[in-house]
């Protein structure tokens, strides 16, 4: 007879059943009970048991870019550890850097302020503005234009600068040229950032977020909502990439912007399609822009570069000092001395970040799921079984109306009681290991 070998662990599925037959119905606990609510509080009991009582067994691999950053996995909760691998396949632990981080990073004028102030020219009837100066380094395409005397919210759709003077090219957003503003010069216009991705509409995004990088081309083909709307004919693809999102007033440019799913020869694929009586006009500028918002604190994390420590000399990454080995280490941080590389967890990009002696290298991540992400997921170890039932009645006894307050505090005890049992079985403590560890350690074991 052959055993499975999962044949430690029972499915969640098996857990809503048994816990069915053991609990619910006439002169049990819980006389009535729709299947839907058992298997709610079930996979809630799963999800919370997977944090901190069963053992974590997801793992990835990965070798680190150039860019020294990964994309945290879809399903990932927390981590439990992180390490490069040797050549002889052992791990070597990777500590958290808690004195860096990845900020948000924008435009400010000279006084602080996040926005920028232009002055222009407008002719009446006319959608291009001539600015007072040179601002070719500062405006980015598909960018909001506000204003006393233009008649409709516009967008920039074209910059030019010719003998150090900028004009900017405005459209509304039903792609109407024509603006029919006032003739009116040294006209104060405020120029601020669609928000592409969540930002927030700050006056002034007119520099670029971070390290952003603006890819610009000219359309080819019309493209309305009636002709394959999520497909922009352009001239050039060039460097347009996948994820970039793409500017442009025809689009949707709000939290769920528009993004490139796909680039052909002379085509651009994208996730939304064109916004209801809109469209791109042939010899439309459209801008790509990518969302890398990166910062120069991550910048100069990225580019430090860490002692080697081949002379036994530790470097402090916070401080940037050294600490000799001539009994000068008081006070030094132990997760920073030493030569394994150090990492930190971008919560709201969804990146890890990795310092720069750890580029090309191996990386396990052993990290926490919530054990819901597929149906072979969905198991509990069966020495975590009576605790999962617990867990289960708790949460059903505790949202029910006309429960007597003892039983409920009395499950509460057990759940309580099984959630720490359980974890005492999965720790896995066995007493041979312990004294061969201690044995190690130069210590006298009688047994």
């Amino acid at each position: 007879m052959s055993l499975s070998k999962n044949y430690q662990f029972i499915s969640l599925e098996e857990i809503i059943n048994q816990f069915i037959v053991a609990y619910v119905g006439e002169d049990k606990l819980i006389p009535k009970a729709k299947r839907l609510d058992v298997a709610f509080h079930a996979q809630r009991a799963l999800a919370e048991l997977s944090f901190d009582t069963l053992k974590s067994f997801k793992a990835i691999e990965v070798t680190i870019p150039p860019s020294l950053q990964i994309q945290l996995p879809n399903d990932y909760v927390n981590y439990t550890r992180i390490s490069s691998v040797d050549s002889a396949g052992i791990k070597h632990p990777l500590y958290p850097n808690k004195n860096t981080s990845n900020p948000q990073t924008y435009y400010q004028n000279d006084d602080g302020e996040f926005k920028i102030d232009l002055i222009g020219t407008l002719t009446d009837g006319s959608n291009v503005v001539v600015l007072d100066k040179d601002y070719s380094g500062v405006l980015i395409n598909g960018m909001k234009v506000d204003g006393l005397n233009l008649t409709a919210t516009s967008y920039i759709h074209d910059i030019t600068t010719t003998d150090g003077v900028t004009s900017i090219t405005l459209k509304n957003q039903a792609g109407d040229a024509s603006q029919n503003a006032t003739a009116t010069t040294n006209q104060q216009l405020s120029v601020s950032r669609i928000d592409l991705f969540g930002q927030g509409k700050l006056r002034g995004g007119a520099k670029r977020l971070g390290n952003q990088e603006l890819v610009e081309t000219t359309a080819t083909a019309i493209t309305t909502t009636n002709v394959n709307p999520t497909v922009v004919n352009v001239a050039s693809v060039g460097d347009i990439k996948v994820g970039m999102f793409i500017s442009h007033p025809a689009f949707s440019n709000n939290q769920t912007a528009t993004k490139v799913i796909g680039v052909g020869t002379s085509t651009v694929e994208l996730s939304n399609p064109v916004d209801t009586n809109k469209e791109v006009a042939i010899n439309d500028t459209i801008g790509f822009i990518t969302n890398d918002p990166t910062s120069t604190t991550w910048d100069s994390y990225s580019s430090h570069n860490p002692s080697e420590n081949n002379q036994g000399d530790y470097q402090d990454y916070q401080n940037d000092v050294y600490w000799p080995n001539h009994g000068q280490r008081y006070g030094l941080d132990p997760s920073e001395s030493q030569i394994n590389g150090s990492f930190y967890i971008d919560e709201y990009n969804g990146k890890i970040h990795f310092s720069s002696n750890v580029s090309g290298e191996k990386i396990i991540i052993d990290y926490i799921s919530d054990s819901l992400g597929t149906e072979n997921e969905m198991q509990v170890h069966k020495f975590a079984e009576e605790a999962m039932y617990k867990h289960i009645v708790y949460a059903m006894l505790s949202t029910r109306a006309n429960v007597q307050e003892y039983i409920i505090r009395r499950f509460k005890r057990e759940r309580f009681a099984e959630t720490r049992k359980a974890k005492l079985r999965l720790s896995n403590i066995k007493l041979e290991e312990i004294t061969q560890t201690l044995r190690g350690q130069s210590k006298h074991i009688k047994h």
